[in-house]
Formats: C-alpha cells, structure tokens, sequence
C-alpha cells in the first residue's frame, strides 16, 4: 500500500521517474548499481535482507547516489546509523510522506 502510494506521488512530480522496484535487497543492490539513479528510497524492512544492506552496498559502490531511508520504526538509533551509513535522510513512513514528496520534488528541480 505504501509502495502504491509513492509511486503514485512521485509520478506527479514532474522530472521524476520509478525506475525499478524490489523486495529483496540483492535484487535492490543490483538493479541500483545497474541503472544509477540520482536518488534512491529504500525501506528499512525488506523480504530478505534489510535497507542497511541496500545503503551500504550502493554507499560503498556509487556514493554520488542519494539514499533516502523510509520506515515505520523511526526511533533515533535507526537514524543515526542511516546516518552513519551515509543515507541522505530518514524518513517515518507513518508521518513523513509528505516531506518524502518535498524532498524528492526539489531535488528533482536542481536536476532538471
């Protein structure tokens, strides 16, 4: 549901575009690393493997990409080690989709 919901706001804003989805970090890892997106929204929680794993390994392989966490547990030490781990930002799922959109929208105006 939440996936739906971001892809439908982010096709509204113009100069963005979905390039891929995954449930599965080696499959997020790798579809990343072959499309080089300039942003990336990962969640936390995956099917296998955890968003961690998707940060570090795009952080490590291509750090000009931006990362941007999302998750329902939002407490302050899953910030700070998104942080740590070089995410551009952490977003709570359940009360900040919103500055998800803003976020996303003026870095698709700098780009553009």
């Amino acid at each position: 549901m939440v996936l739906a919901r971001l892809e439908a706001m982010l096709a509204a804003i113009p100069g963005t575009r979905v390039c891929g989805t995954a449930a599965h970090a080696e499959r997020a890892i790798r579809g990343i690393l072959e499309e080089q997106p300039d942003l990336v929204l990962c969640d936390l929680k995956l099917a296998t493997g955890s968003g961690f794993d998707v940060l570090r390994a795009v952080h490590a392989a291509a750090p000009g990409i931006e990362v941007y966490m999302l998750s329902n547990f939002a407490s302050e030490p899953y910030r700070r080690l998104a942080a740590e781990l070089g995410a551009s930002d952490f977003f709570d799922k359940s009360s900040e989709i919103e500055r998800v959109r803003d976020v996303v929208a003026s870095r698709a105006a700098v780009t553009a």
